[in-house]
């Protein structure tokens, strides 16, 4: 069983105002999920959901699984028989946080069911969450035209608690108002659609440069009474033809691609679940899995022409606050939802989305705050923060820095750096030169060819105190420095 330690976060939030900031940045499915109307539509452009999920994980994993004598348990968590290229151990003590529940072995156990080769359940819950609220607001408004987004953020308050679809629907079918507290906590929507509680998993890294489950702990957190703004007025028309038609654009390739598994996975589950109770409306959900890719390419672009097209009336994604960014103004231009499961840039939070933007992942203001109190709490006294230069990196720094001065801790440097830059030499001499006792590292894939380098000149988690955060922190950091990617 994980340790669990509920840490309130309120107290750290005091003074940060949401109202004036702007929230979330973060950079498939054959299966059930998808009805045949679906399925025909994508053929020739595109796999299901499971199908891409499963396929990405054999080309990219296979050989590097055999050569490192990797294992997955039965719960997802990996280890590895063997010393690693990094160095046995050498992320053993690396600690970073993600918005995470504790997730039941049933949730997990049906996941592993879509996909069976997963080994991290990042924005997961999220995922799932996100589906179900549509599927509910839809089945309240009677309509998957754009109407229905009216309906989105009263689905998560102010109502009769239900816990899943069948209870939740049953509250609808009664003609009362549920209030869904889902699988990644009660939610909570705020009128500008995101929500205002939230849980945070506190993720460490074994011997094995692996997440120890054992070792994680839960820490709740709660925005400011002034996060929770008024009704965001829906603008905009677009009527519905009946069937509930949802779109992904989540990243099964770019610099987030270890948090396309669980979240493909998870759209999978969440449609095969409405539809085995009976569907919206009456009818299936049909599901079309797409690609974001990163901000280096134009898939996500590729890919909302293509939804659009395709008439869905909602599109789950991006992972990345950065890919959203380029997309927002499409998708609502065109009255569809667009509802992310991991998008936390606050430039998010007052982003002009004509009422249709909406994400069950937390603002970063609230991950800054608990990254404040963690690394407090960890006696740290001074720190260096390292960020990606993108509105997710420079937005959660600077979050981060105000939490940790509050905290007492000093910031002995900032330093922002290109993502996409060949080495990280510079940034690692000048973190060096600082002299700190940790680091705060705001990274996507890239972060374990920063770490490489850290361990390299003896400010590795064996030498210094280091952080991660959601974009970084899982098991595909340890597969790929190990790998020495």
């Amino acid at each position: 069983m994980r340790k669990t330690n509920a840490r309130r976060v309120g107290a750290l939030l005091v003074g940060l105002a949401l109202v004036a900031a702007a929230c979330g940045d973060d950079d498939d499915s054959g299966s059930s999920a998808t009805t045949a109307a679906a399925s025909e539509t994508t053929a020739g452009s595109e796999t299901t959901a499971g199908a891409e999920t499963t396929e990405a994980t054999e080309t990219t994993e296979a050989a590097e699984t055999t050569a490192k004598a990797t294992t997955t348990t039965a719960g997802g968590a990996t280890t590895t028989a063997g010393g690693s290229a990094g160095g046995s151990g050498a992320l053993q003590g690396l600690k970073g946080t993600t918005p995470l529940v504790e997730l039941s072995q049933d949730f997990k156990d049906r996941l592993l069911a879509v996909n069976p080769q997963l080994t991290d359940y990042n924005y997961a819950a999220e995922t799932y969450d996100a589906i179900t609220i549509i599927a509910l607001a839809v089945e309240q408004a009677k309509d998957d035209g754009i109407a229905y987004a009216e309906k989105i953020n009263g689905i998560t308050r102010t109502g009769e608690k239900c816990t899943d679809w069948v209870s939740c629907k049953a509250i609808i079918d009664a003609g009362g108002d549920p209030d869904y507290d889902g699988i990644s906590g009660p939610l909570e929507f705020a009128g500008n659609g995101e929500p205002l509680e939230a849980s945070y998993g506190l993720l460490t890294f074994g011997a094995n440069n692996r997440i120890d489950d054992a070792l994680t702990e839960y820490l709740p957190a709660s925005a400011p009474a002034e996060a929770d703004v008024a009704q965001v007025p829906v603008v905009g028309t677009r009527a519905g033809d009946g069937v509930l038609t949802i779109g992904s654009i989540l990243p099964q390739t770019g610099n987030l691609a270890f948090l396309g598994p669980p979240e493909f996975a998870a759209f999978d589950l969440a449609i095969k679940d409405i539809n085995d109770a009976g569907g919206v409306l009456g009818k299936p959900v049909a599901g079309i899995p797409g690609d974001s890719g990163d901000t280096s390419t134009d898939t996500a672009n590729q890919t909302v022409d293509r939804l659009l097209s395709q008439n869905v009336d909602a599109i789950i994604g991006a992972a990345s606050s950065g890919v959203s960014l380029t997309v927002i103004d499409k998708i609502t231009g065109a009255g569809v939802v667009q509802f992310s499961p991991a998008n936390t840039s606050k430039t998010l939070s007052t982003y002009d989305d004509k009422g249709l933007y909406f994400r069950t992942a937390p603002s970063d203001i609230l991950q800054g705050a608990t990254l404040g109190e963690v690394i407090a709490g960890d006696g740290v006294a001074n720190i260096a923060i390292v960020a990606r230069n993108d509105s997710y990196g420079t937005g959660l720094a600077e979050d981060s820095a105000k939490a940790l001065q509050e905290a007492g801790v000093e910031v002995v440097l900032t330093k922002i750096y290109e993502q996409n830059a060949q080495t990280f030499d510079a940034e690692v001499a000048a973190v060096k030169a600082a002299n700190p006792e940790a680091v705060l590292m705001i990274a996507f894939d890239e972060a374990s060819k920063i770490l490489t380098k850290m361990v390299e000149q003896g400010l590795g988690p064996k030498d210094i105190k280091i952080f991660g955060t959601d974009g970084d922190t899982g098991n595909a950091l340890g597969e790929n420095f190990d790998a020495g990617k």
